[in-house]
């Protein structure tokens, strides 16, 4: 496969200016911080002789490969990403869509929630992905609308009664 048709298959990434200021802080702290230390420490463990017995070089080892992991794949994110624009004015609060924050009315409770892209998504932070099935149902509808949830206690209906 070339790299034209691994380009128009890959998943459009979304996420927040935020998000994507997150995402490559992480990157740079990898890089230029964790990784240098654990290549010093690889350095340390191997010039304690037997590598075959020694514990040290090899988890020394296998942080390096998980950080080397997580490089690459922040780096793919970085590179894949598609910022959330916000919207504002006559536009804004009209319909769900990426980047809006939501409040619904569940059982006579009001809950707010964020709509994410999937690798900014946070429950304890009532940010929802777009992929998840709460966002899947919020996605294009309008103040007033009701959508209705499967959820493992059963369905559940949310009525909206905000859009940001």
């Amino acid at each position: 496969m070339d790299n034209q048709n691994i380009n128009s298959t890959r998943k459009k990434i979304f996420v927040t200016k935020e998000g994507l200021e997150e995402l490559k802080k992480e990157f740079q702290e990898l890089s230029r911080v964790k990784r240098p230390l654990v290549l010093d420490r690889v350095s340390q463990a191997r010039a304690m002789g037997d590598l075959s017995e020694n514990s040290e070089y090899s988890a020394a080892r296998e942080e390096l490969s998980l950080i080397d992991g997580r490089i690459e794949e922040l780096g793919e994110i970085i590179k894949g990403a598609s910022v959330i624009e916000e919207k504002h004015g006559a536009t804004a609060g009209r319909t769900v869509r990426l980047g809006s924050e939501v409040t619904v009315k569940i059982n006579g409770k009001k809950e707010v929630f964020s709509l994410v892209g999937e690798w900014e998504a946070d429950p304890k932070e009532k940010k929802i992905s777009h992929e998840s099935p709460l966002g899947k149902a919020l996605i294009g509808k309008s103040l007033g609308e009701k959508v209705e949830v499967e959820a493992p206690a059963g369905k559940i209906l949310y009525t909206i009664v905000e859009i940001k």
